[in-house]
Formats: structure tokens, sequence, C-alpha cells
């Protein structure tokens, strides 16, 4: 099945043109950011911006994020990835990834009642804050399904009830599988599978509370408000098999006191929650982020 995107207006997205990202990491050795520049410049690419890092400088792991120009990147593209293939991949033993960021990321959404998070990413690539396009929102109920449709954006309704959720992973695999770069759970409140992750074959970022894992399961606000938490926050980070144990992309918090009530705490929460979701699906498309093991490096 192939989704067109929508035609959905946007008032703000101005994407460069000729320009790509590089994101190279591997083992760290000396060299690496002059071998790097002269893989570019050889193909006629003026390096724009460019950040590097490496978590030990005696054998650790090198990370680093080009951003660079070069006169009709479409046409040199595939000349240049012969190049880097060569001197970084076969050469030094380097991975690498190349996107044009004249393009935008495609984006899927996944939700379930709270329209919080959901309605604040659609609000921002309408105004062209995030660099994506949104194909489509899947949820497992119809409560955000006028508000998705107001935006012009296709809304398609799978449910997840029941304790074997397979039949709903699969027709959402029917759905995405090629049509995407991304998923994002925004507020999804479905556990994935293994197996679906591996056949989406593409990123999945989630939003939570951080109050885990001290405070699970439902009404973790109620709860924090009993043992009088000073702290609220929101965690982003990559989905894996292990239960909100992935690669943390941002976080951020603010701080309560004891007039605030459980109801003040949700609504306080759930505005970091838009901020912090906001941040890294933003740096995922702009292909800031990448991943270390079970933490990320995010230029």
């Amino acid at each position: 099945m192939t989704i067109v995107a929508p035609r959905t207006p946007n008032l703000g997205l101005r994407l460069p043109s000729d320009e790509g990202v590089l994101l190279v990491h591997g083992e760290d050795r000396p060299g690496l950011v002059r071998a790097i520049s002269s893989a570019l410049s050889e193909n006629g690419a003026n390096i724009v911006s460019l950040d590097q890092h490496t978590d030990d400088p005696e054998g650790g792991r090198f990370f680093q994020r080009t951003v660079f120009h070069v006169n009709d990147y479409a046409a040199v593209r595939p000349a240049l990835e012969e190049s880097l293939a060569k001197l970084l991949g076969k050469g030094l033993g380097l991975t690498w990834t190349l996107s044009d960021r004249s393009v935008p990321k495609r984006v899927a959404i996944l939700a379930s009642t709270s329209d919080h998070c959901l309605l604040d990413l659609l609000w921002r690539q309408r105004r062209g804050e995030i660099a994506m396009t949104v194909p489509l929102v899947i949820a497992n109920h119809t409560d955000v399904a006028d508000d998705v449709r107001s935006f012009g954006i296709p809304f398609v309704h799978v449910p997840s009830g029941g304790v074997d959720k397979s039949a709903a992973e699969a027709r959402i695999v029917e759905l995405l599988k090629g049509n995407v770069d991304l998923v994002v759970l925004a507020r999804y409140m479905q556990i994935l599978s293994g197996d679906f992750l591996e056949q989406i074959g593409v990123p999945v970022i989630n939003i939570h509370h951080s109050f885990l894992p001290a405070f699970i399961g439902a009404g973790p606000y109620r709860k924090a408000k009993e043992r009088g938490v000073k702290l609220i926050g929101a965690t982003a980070h990559y989905v894996t098999q292990d239960l909100d144990e992935g690669p943390i992309i941002e976080q951020d918090v603010v701080r309560v006191t004891h007039s605030d009530t459980a109801a003040d705490l949700q609504r306080r929460g759930a505005d970091v929650e838009r901020a912090v979701l906001a941040r890294a699906v933003t740096w995922h498309c702009q292909d800031r982020v990448m991943r270390n093991g079970r933490e990320t490096v995010v230029f």
C-alpha cells in the first residue's frame, strides 16, 4: 500500500536546496575529520557546519555530523555516495548515512485519546517549524479524528482492544511499511512488540512522564502528588523491545510545590511533554541524533 502525503498548508517551512547532511560513526583514530572532509571536497562539496565527538580519545567511538553544500546535489549524490562508500566504508570501516536537507522526513503519528502532543506536532508541522510531512495519523480510538482531519491529514482508526494486539499491529505495518521515515508515539498507550518494530523498519520515538520507574501504571500524577514530588518532567526516547528503556533523546523538568494539585501537575506535565517531544522530533528530522548503544549523541 502506498500513501500519498496530503497537501496540508505549510506556512513557514523553508528547506535549503543543494545541501546534504553526512553522519559518520565508528572506531576513533587520528585523521578521521581530515578523511571525511577530503571525501567531501573531492566531490566539490563545501562544508557549512561540522560537529564531532568522541566518547574516549583512546579507543573510543567517533561521531561526526557534517552539513555541506554542493551544486546540483541531486545529480552529484550518486557519485558522492560511491566515493564515501570507498573512502569511509571500505577504507576506514566507518558507518555513514547521507541525507538531502531539501527533502522533509515522512512522519507517521500514532495516538490514543490524549491530544496534547499530537496536536502540538501537527500545529508545528503546519507552521513549518519541523522539517516533516505527516502522511497520516493512526489511533486506537476515534477521539482525535475530527481534530486531525481539520489539519487536512488522513486519520485511520485501528482498534487494539483485547489481549492479542497482533491484528492491530499487522494493520499498522501494512499502512506504514515503506511509506514513512519515522513513527512518533504521541501518547499512544499501547506496548509495541519486537516483531512490529522489526517489521516497521524505521525509528520510533516515544514520549512519557519522567516518574518512571517510581510511579508506574495508571494515575502517575496522583501518585506523585501523594508522595509530595517537587519536580515533574518528560522523556523522549527511541523505542526498543525493552519497555521505556530505549536511548534517550531529550528530557526536561519543571518545579512544583505543595500547593499544586494533581490536576495542576498533570497540566504542567503535559506542557513539558509537548516541548520535549517537539524537540526530539525536530532534532531527528534534522539528522542531529546518533545512537551510541543505549545512549544518544545529539548535535
